[in-house]
């Protein structure tokens, strides 16, 4: 088991060094001038050799792919307009657009983008296992057939659409759900819980079709296995036999689905934030594309495959207590 996971983190490590290494090649090393993309077409020659003097354009690559390690692990000091600002580690770069360390930027945005992929998960998780086992257990019905139908539905709709039409016509219609507002915890629970309602709400309905149909047809096949058969044949009790047998073994597969559907949401979470107007990480991400701030949309790339890799090795661990058997493999 120990081993298991060790072999696991140190897997994943590597695909963060390699990722980083890679991100930084693709932003800095690239054949566009860094200092000029950030600095802009109107850019002051002294303002320009700041911005290349920070980034280290004037020493080899080792060396540059060295400095931004150091800054990372130590952190380091970055000069902007005129004056020497120290970048604490984690230091994920200096946005000159903005003229604050990225990780200020993230620090602000990844609480938002964090509240609304962890609430709205939990939604589509419940919502679609739970609806998932209810048409399992009543395969072939009326019941069943309207539930598989349904999630077709709300499946083939765009999630675009869907949140626009709730960001319009909901709060308008239904008015005990409020307009979608950011409001940290700390501040107010009940104004951040009532501020991110909508977005669960739309996040969690869309979302759950497709755990619906993957619960139902994992919970079919599990509840067609032999020891669920020889514990009804035992005369355990019809909830016992769905919810401990059962579910235990249909859960396996979801894991996987779910684990990656968090890390893609917390990476690709800019449709929502932009259409409920939340300052989230994909909002910062986009601002910074429009404005060519090429350390934040770096620190985007890292966080992205930190939080991939993160998932994928909490999923691998989740399956040897779910499946003792890929301990084994």
């Amino acid at each position: 088991m120990v081993l298991y996971i060790l072999r696991r983190i140190a897997s994943a490590i590597s695909v963060i060094v390699v990722t980083l290494i890679a991100s930084f090649g693709l932003f800095y090393l690239a054949p566009s001038d860094p200092a000029g993309v950030i600095c802009g077409a109107k850019c002051p020659p002294a303002r320009y050799q700041e911005i290349a003097d920070s980034l280290h354009l004037d020493r080899p690559v080792y060396q540059q792919i060295w400095e931004y390690l150091h800054g990372l692990v130590l952190g380091t000091d970055v000069v902007s307009g005129g004056q020497t600002v120290h970048c604490a580690a984690p230091c994920l770069g200096y946005s000159y657009v903005f003229g604050v360390p990225v990780t200020t930027l993230i620090m602000h945005a990844l609480p938002v983008t964090i509240s609304i992929v962890f609430g709205s998960a939990i939604a589509y998780l419940c919502i679609g296992t739970l609806s998932g086992i209810f048409a399992a257990r009543r395969r072939g019905t009326y019941l069943d057939r309207t539930i598989v139908g349904g999630t077709l539905t709300i499946g083939s709709v765009p999630y675009f659409v869907v949140a626009l039409l709730a960001a319009l016509y909901i709060p308008t219609l239904i008015p005990i759900v409020p307009q979608a507002k950011w409001v940290p915890l700390t501040e107010s629970p009940l104004k951040w819980f009532l501020g991110l309602l909508l977005p669960w709400i739309v996040l969690g309905i869309v979302n759950s079709a497709s755990y619906t149909r993957y619960s139902r047809a994992s919970m079919i096949e599990s509840l067609s296995e032999d020891y669920v058969r020889t514990a009804r044949a035992k005369g355990i009790s019809e909830r016992r036999v769905v919810y401990r047998h059962g579910l235990r073994a249909a859960v396996t597969p979801l894991a996987t689905i779910f684990g990656l559907d968090v890390a893609f949401a917390l990476t690709g979470a800019i449709f929502t934030e932009q259409i409920f107007g939340l300052p989230g990480l994909g909002v910062v991400t986009l601002r910074a594309f429009d404005k060519y701030d090429l350390p934040v949309l770096m620190a985007g790339v890292l966080i992205g495959a930190v939080v991939l890799v993160i998932m994928n090795l909490l999923v691998d661990i989740l399956y040897t207590i779910l499946d003792p058997r890929v301990r084994l493999s």
